[in-house]
């Protein structure tokens, strides 16, 4: 019996579809992917708005450095006495602002939501390959969200390493105030995120693989889904080393061990001298995952982007498998570029040229992807929904952050950059706004199909533009920081003279910053007001032609009544010559098409024909 064979038994179960659900066990430890996406959503919004104060916080102190603040004190008790930020503290907000917005929003809040949502919806399966796993997936996400925040309030401060934790910062419990219990919980909130993500890419794979309907050959896949597909592969692939990393890292905070730890003193180190180690394995170690990560961060927003810009340009998506094959080359390509993030660790020049050669090599599949983009959206009938501009926002921080990454991919330019604002603004371009801007995109095209409302338009339109214009200038005058030698990470750069002519230029990036943060109050309406009192969405609101707006609006566990759609043609037939529509659902066969999955009529013509 084959896979389909196998998969459409399986839909036929009346468990499936008909089975009473008390409260908890459909709103809290639910197992329908649905409501999952809704959990990861959520805690990723809340996460989130809580990194989002964070970066206000630092900003008004890099733009005010001799001003006191009194709320602070109000905020954060004795990390802002008198109205000033400790400097530990400042250091905190960094690492833990950083590690939130990387792994808490857009890794958990934006593959955990849509890859959720739309693997079973677009591929048409009643549920994931193991409802259970994914519940047991957000669940870890959850304890691991709880203990980051749990770290905030304990002796010490949170951790202070910077999101990277590099030893020995990290390996010594003694080395700075958060290198204490907070660098522990930091270390204890990755295991547990790591464990989510793993049991959520498992997941992911399997029900692609072979939980298709009938007819959903891998080449009629929306692009989402191949971009989910290979996020959770990259996943799989590099996470677990972030695991051994940081169970290493254990090991020599708290059992005396030397993995990273190389002439330190016994009396800086617990009373036991740590000879041997080297703290560049673990730079090895970590971005072999972290490079990847930028990639599993922003595979899902292109994939959304694919879907959202030939959805609303009214045209087939230019260059499918050209598309296709860009993901499979920017997530093999992914993990032979890892030791551009370590040209000035003593790297010997050969192996930097091989990495320089790798990191050029990557921008090629990435360029495909824009060119792709920037033709379908060519002479489209382009309808401007919120969605649509936010995915069009996404293709130009992808393009002009993308552009700077050369800069920083080449070793001569790299020694002079690195660790200056110039990185700053590169990532938080190409991967930060542009990956915010592709979960925004997603949120607005599928709110209908997750909470059966239409978002306000209005207030869609003025956060794009409030969000889009905030974060070019936050971030785009940060270049001409880092070029000029700025450093990042420093609680006052006034106490350099030659620093002291940004002083204005901090300002401004801090108060549009502040205009950024108060736009996505109007999201935070917008969103929570919506989902009770949004107006109601009719079945496909954007005229879509993927299987998820075949389901019906008042959500089942199971997804359709009856059988599943089958499915008869690729999701892009928009604007097809001589078609009744602009769009034709995968579920329409072709003209004059016999129904290869309709057994009896199918056996009829044969019989006919013969």
């Amino acid at each position: 019996m084959s896979n389909h064979e196998l998969h459409n038994e399986d839909n036929n179960h009346d468990h499936h579809v008909h089975h009473q659900e008390s409260f908890i066990s459909k709103y809290v430890f639910s197992m329908d992917h649905k409501m999952i996406a809704k959990q990861f959503l959520i805690t990723g919004i809340i996460m989130g708005t809580l990194g989002m104060a964070m970066s206000m916080i630092f900003r008004l102190q890099l733009a005010f450095p001799d001003m006191k603040f009194p709320f602070l004190e109000s905020f954060i008790g004795h990390w802002g006495k008198d109205g000033k930020l400790d400097p530990n503290f400042y250091l905190a907000l960094i690492t833990i602002h950083g590690t939130i917005m990387v792994f808490y929003v857009l890794t958990a809040g934006l593959s955990g939501t849509f890859s959720n949502l739309l693997i079973p919806l677009q591929c048409g399966a009643r549920d994931m390959a193991s409802p259970f796993l994914n519940m047991l997936s957000y669940w870890f996400f959850f304890m691991s969200s709880c203990v980051l925040c749990f770290s905030l309030f304990v002796d010490g401060g949170p951790a202070s390493a910077g999101w990277t934790v590099y030893p020995p910062l990290s390996a010594l419990p003694k080395a700075i105030p958060g290198s204490g219990l907070g660098m522990t919980l930091w270390l204890v909130a990755i295991i547990l995120f790591i464990a989510s993500a793993l049991l959520g890419g498992i997941n992911y794979i399997t029900t692609v693989l072979n939980m298709r309907t009938k007819g959903m050959k891998m080449t009629r896949l929306p692009l989402t889904i191949w971009a989910f597909l290979l996020t959770a592969c990259l996943g799989l692939l590099s996470f677990p080393v972030l695991l051994g990393a940081g169970l290493l890292l254990i090991f020599d905070r708290s059992f005396g061990t030397s993995f990273y730890l190389a002439d330190i003193p016994a009396d800086l180190a617990g009373g036991i001298e740590r000879v041997g180690g080297s703290p560049i394995l673990f730079q090895h170690l970590f971005w072999f995952l972290g490079h990847p990560e930028v990639y599993i961060i922003i595979l899902p927003a292109l994939g959304i982007t694919s879907e959202v810009i030939a959805t609303n340009s009214r045209k087939p998506i230019f260059g499918y498998r050209a598309m296709i094959g860009s993901i499979l080359a920017i997530a093999i390509l992914s993990f032979i570029v890892w030791g551009h993030h370590m040209f000035i660790t003593g790297m010997n020049p050969f192996l930097g040229s091989v990495f320089i050669v790798g990191t050029l090599v990557i921008a090629v599949p990435s360029a495909v992807k824009v060119f792709n983009y920037l033709a379908t959206l060519w002479k489209g009938n382009i309808k401007l929904t919120p969605a649509m501009l936010f995915a069009i926002g996404l293709v130009s921080f992808f393009i002009s952050g993308g552009l700077t990454g050369l800069f920083l991919g080449n070793a001569a330019l790299d020694i002079n950059l690195h660790d200056t604002y110039f990185v700053v603004a590169h990532f938080h371009i190409v991967m930060g706004s542009a990956a915010i801007f592709g979960m925004m995109s997603g949120i607005y095209h599928w709110f209908p199909k997750m909470f059966g409302r239409m978002l306000n338009k209005t207030l869609g339109y003025l956060h794009f533009w409030f969000t889009f214009i905030a974060a070019y200038c936050v971030f785009f005058p940060m270049h001409f920081m880092g070029l000029a030698g700025v450093p990042r990470r420093y609680y006052a750069n006034t106490a350099y003279e030659p620093f002291n002519a940004f002083v204005d230029m901090n300002i401004f990036i801090t108060v549009a910053a502040l205009i950024g943060g108060a736009a996505q109050l109007l999201f935070l309406w917008n969103f929570f007001y919506s989902i009770r009192y949004g107006k109601k969405t009719v079945q496909n609101p954007w005229d879509s032609n993927t299987l998820e707006w075949t389901a019906p609006i008042k959500h089942m566990h199971g997804n359709w009544p009856g059988e599943i759609p089958h499915v008869y043609r690729w999701p892009y037939d928009y604007s097809k010559p001589g078609a009744e529509h602009d769009f034709i659902p995968q579920t329409v066969p072709e003209a004059g098409q016999v129904d290869p999955y309709d057994e009896p009529k199918l056996a009829a013509t044969i019989e006919h024909h013969s």
